[in-house]
């Protein structure tokens, strides 16, 4: 029972991060970023909650896997992942909120090498965990590339 109450609350933690991220981008993503120019690679709008949904849940199992056995000596882990979990939460406000392509293409690059870093970080410790932040970097890179055509184009 301990461990599935770890198993939730890790997914939760990530979870909040995109309701929280959710709040900056409600916001603007009917009204701003509609009138932004989008490349012709732009997903329909629909896409990003279920792609969203699904890599948090991702990040929260790679979380638990890491924090199962408990983690004494594992800490630098957990800022890691704590470090690019708050780098996403401040894409959606810096993007989104403060409605700044060029804020939002700084945040997703530090955002995306802080991906790289929990992935190089969580290997010898769990390659499972490691191997469940692959989707998320990928779609972080898509995100920076269509961040940055619609900086460009903007």
């Amino acid at each position: 029972m301990k461990e599935i109450f770890k198993l939730i609350i890790s997914i939760i933690v990530c979870q909040l991060a995109g309701i929280i991220g959710s709040i900056f981008t409600s916001s603007s993503v009917s009204t701003w970023y509609t009138t932004l120019i989008k490349p012709s690679f732009n997903p329909p709008s629909w896409v990003f909650g279920p792609v969203w949904i699904t890599l948090y849940a991702f990040m929260g199992i790679s979380l638990y896997l890491i924090i199962k056995d408990g983690f004494p000596g594992k800490e630098y882990l957990l800022i890691a992942f704590g470090a690019q979990l708050l780098l996403n939460t401040l894409w959606s406000i810096s993007f989104f909120g403060l409605q700044n392509p060029l804020l939002g293409f700084i945040n997703i690059i530090l955002l995306w090498i802080m991906i790289v870093v929990t992935i190089v970080l969580f290997y010898p410790v769990s390659i499972s965990a490691s191997l469940l932040m692959i989707p998320y970097l990928l779609w972080v890179s898509f995100a920076a590339v269509l961040n940055y055509f619609l900086m460009k184009l903007n």
